[in-house]
């Protein structure tokens, strides 16, 4: 790494693009600081990859965080929208919010629809593009053909590409420069630790800029795809926007060290620093989880004869935890007066609260388990 090029500014008349050279090559890893970081990474992520098997049912809390995630991605490109506002149905947000809401739910469909895919598509520009073209369908970038690599140049920073903080790879050379970035991700021969493998895709893909808009966020996401099918991680469960959003300048300014100062080892540390942070912190989600989940259970007992209806509302709850009396009523399958009757226990128990204030079309959330995402 010591004898790392980056690549060089090539003059384009009125304009210098960045061309990073290629990556896919053999790599050798000779500081120790990243060695050390990269054992104390592994390590954490074997502990984090460990609730997959031991929690029967994570499938139950995936959604969460592939929600807190969309969230907290999208923030890093400028929406304001919390986790409490996405929970919500689009009629329930306000006129001037729902643009961003939209965005952040195009990232969670984009995100589950990719994981899906991976099953019959690998890890490739094919699967990148279909993720980006879910991620812009009928937002903000709707216009900035979604699904397509970028036909025009584009670049990062100030008001016009005279004062731009970075320019890309001029368009041209777009479809050689991600060629070469796909076969790194499945070129076998190179004997490289697969954390700053994706540590390198992802600071290669944001270099590379393929799109006209939504780098940013596809770049991030390709991060737990390629966790995932790496085999890595048994189940998408680590992701490092928040990370990144609470370090944004030093994320934007160590891509930048990389380009120009040659430093990919800087670029190496602070994203395995990232991953140590967010496995360990997705632990202490999970115990949280499990922790609350044990109380709620306990809660559900004195609901007597009605502890399975209970159970049945709570599992819902843990994929989407806003509910109104309508969604009981399909999950139990019982009357009305029943449902009433329920979500008023439940809410005696301190597990619901409604969060409308209204005398019709109340809705009940599940503020105890929110808060530990928020």
């Amino acid at each position: 790494m010591k004898d790392f090029d980056s690549g060089d500014y090539i003059n384009q008349g009125t304009y210098k693009s960045f061309f990073p050279n290629k990556i896919n090559r053999q790599w050798s890893l000779d500081n120790i600081e990243v060695i050390d970081l990269l054992s104390k990474a592994d390590r954490q992520l074997g502990r984090l990859d460990m609730y997959s098997d031991y929690i029967p049912n994570i499938d139950l809390f995936i959604s969460m965080h592939v929600l807190k995630e969309a969230t907290q991605s999208s923030k890093i490109e400028g929406t304001k929208t919390n986790i409490e506002e996405v929970l919500q149905d689009k009629i329930d947000i306000a006129e001037e919010k729902r643009d961003d809401w939209e965005e952040v739910q195009n990232y969670i469909s984009a995100l589950q629809s990719a994981i899906e895919s991976l099953n019959k598509i690998p890890f490739s520009s094919k699967l990148i593009k279909q993720t980006h073209k879910i991620l812009l369908k009928g937002v903000r970038g709707k216009y900035k053909v979604p699904g397509e690599f970028r036909t025009s140049q584009n670049w990062i920073g100030g008001a016009s590409i005279s004062d731009a903080i970075f320019i890309p790879p001029i368009q041209s050379e777009i479809n050689n420069l991600m060629s070469d970035l796909e076969k790194f991700t499945h070129n076998e021969k190179i004997l490289f630790p697969d954390l700053l493998k994706i540590a390198l895709i992802h600071y290669q893909f944001e270099t590379i800029h393929p799109f006209l808009d939504g780098n940013g966020r596809v770049g991030r996401l390709m991060i737990t795809l390629y966790l995932v099918e790496k085999m890595i991680l048994k189940k998408p469960i680590l992701y490092l926007s928040d990370f990144f959003e609470r370090n944004r300048s030093l994320y934007y300014d160590n891509l930048m060290r990389v380009r120009e100062k040659n430093d990919i080892q800087q670029w190496f540390k602070f994203f395995l620093v990232g991953v140590i942070e967010t496995a360990k912190s997705s632990i202490e989600t999970f115990d949280k989880i499990l922790k609350l989940q044990k109380e709620v259970d306990e809660k559900l007992q004195k609901l007597g004869s009605r502890t399975n209806n209970g159970r049945a509302i709570m599992n819902h709850m843990y994929q989407h935890p806003i509910i109104d009396a309508q969604k009981v009523q399909k999950i139990i399958d019982s009357s009305m007066p029943t449902v009433y009757k329920l979500i008023s226990e439940l809410e005696t128990l301190n597990i619901l609260q409604e969060f409308t204030g209204a005398k019709r079309g109340k809705q009940y959330w599940f503020p105890e388990y929110i808060k530990i995402f928020s």
